[in-house]
């Protein structure tokens, strides 16, 4: 059965940033992540609607980070101390060395490379670090951006769920892609 430690935190650093826990320090730009209409197209959730709801997330992601059950990194740019975005491995499915990936990035740092660069840290800790077998992505069809990313990364598409999320009063479809371990 998988086990992990997420104790002490651990900071990934690429090329050109620094994956590092969420802080209360935080709030405007989780606030901002979580509330913008452009950011949250394809998240299907209601926007948050206060700082307070991100102070309350990001104690989430602290708690899921202390009782192993997932963890998350705030994107920041080298050389800046404010977050960008935000990449985390959640739904933890431990008999079967599997877990969830989620990611979103400020739409002014879209199109960059720099959620590529995040992504492949994030698998590469997954794989080598928690020792996951695979990978897993469910994302709204419609979101091209983040089918392109995933594939760049390897993952294949395995499923087209149809109308089985319930949202806003409609059922709506999910695409799942995964990504099996490279060591064999």
């Amino acid at each position: 059965m998988l086990e992990v430690n997420f104790t002490p935190f651990p900071t990934l650093v690429t090329e050109r940033l620094i994956l590092r826990e969420a802080t209360m320090d935080d709030a405007q730009e989780v606030f901002y992540l979580r509330s913008d209409a452009d950011v949250i197209k394809y998240v299907d959730r209601d926007p948050a609607e206060s700082i307070e709801e991100a102070k309350t997330f990001i104690q989430t992601l602290i708690d899921n980070r202390v009782n192993n059950t997932g963890i998350s990194w705030n994107i920041v740019p080298k050389g800046t101390e404010k977050m960008i975005g935000n990449i985390a491995l959640w739904r933890l499915d431990r008999p079967n060395y599997r877990a969830e990936i989620g990611y979103v990035l400020h739409p002014d740092h879209q199109g960059k490379g720099i959620m590529q660069e995040a992504l492949q840290s994030v698998i590469h800790y997954g794989f080598y670090e928690m020792e996951l077998h695979s990978i897993e992505a469910n994302i709204n069809p419609g979101n091209m951006s983040s089918q392109r990313l995933l594939e760049r990364a390897g993952f294949v598409k395995e499923a087209h769920f149809r109308e089985n999320y319930y949202y806003n009063g409609r059922f709506l479809d999910s695409a799942i892609y995964s990504l099996l371990t490279p060591k064999k």
